[in-house]
């Protein structure tokens, strides 16, 4: 009997432990992984190399990275001269929307992953979003990747021609961090490979106070575990 052909994904990979987590998933569930990772302008640009680190330790089918300047529109921490919030206490971090929110960024990043995913004849997009423990940011709800599934599915030649069914999936959308890195540690994920942080040092070292470390050291504490990440 024939061997079923594995289907392809286009896996959003930032670098951090959201991403590297999902790529892992996707990996786990049989898809053959074509890894985007996008070089926006972000001050934290570092964690490009860490993408790079991850994508390879994953063994990826593909890595691409592509250049989209935001810092032509700023409007955020990480795209412009505005402070990256620090020592937040965790009541605060989810509660309105940060300086670090990037206008319209998930949305810019899945249009460019279809744009991917339909010259591959690939249905399934990946993305590391999550809605439980994260900072407020509207394009991480389940009602955006729904709204953004339906725009798939109409916009593109593959969808209005029937081809197939784009579907956005979102593994950790309803995991805490302790989740998801106990499911990424269950995979082999190495979180040494992985940078979350918004203010890292130019060699790579995490800041330890922004909202990103934060939540991520609060998940390792939760396993009762010390994060491998570097940190100053």
């Amino acid at each position: 009997m024939a061997r079923s052909t594995p289907k392809r994904a286009v896996v959003l990979l930032s670098g951090g432990v959201d991403s590297t987590t999902t790529a892992a998933i996707a990996k786990a569930k049989g898809f053959e992984v074509y890894a985007l990772t996008v070089r926006y302008g972000q001050r934290h640009s570092v964690e490009l190399e860490a993408a790079r680190r991850v994508a390879e330790a994953l063994d990826v089918c593909e890595h691409k990275v592509v250049d989209l300047d935001l810092r032509a529109f700023g409007g955020s921490a990480l795209t412009a001269d505005v402070p990256v919030p620090k020592h937040r206490a965790h009541g605060e971090i989810g509660r309105g929307i940060p300086p670090t929110y990037v206008p319209a960024r998930n949305t810019i990043f899945l249009a460019l992953a279809l744009a991917w995913a339909e010259v591959l004849k690939a249905f399934d997009l990946f993305i590391g979003v999550n809605a439980l423990d994260y900072s407020g940011y509207p394009d991480c709800r389940p009602e955006f990747i729904s709204a953004f599934e339906t725009l798939a599915n109409v916009a593109t030649k593959a969808g209005v021609e029937h081809r197939g069914t784009f579907t956005v999936h979102t593994p950790l959308i309803r995991m805490s961090k302790r989740d998801i890195l106990r499911t990424g540690l269950g995979l082999g994920v190495d979180y040494g490979l992985t940078l979350s942080c918004y203010d890292p040092t130019s060699d790579g070292r995490a800041c330890g106070a922004c909202d990103a470390c934060l939540l991520r050291l609060k998940g390792f504490a939760a396993l009762e575990m010390d994060d491998p990440a570097p940190y100053r």
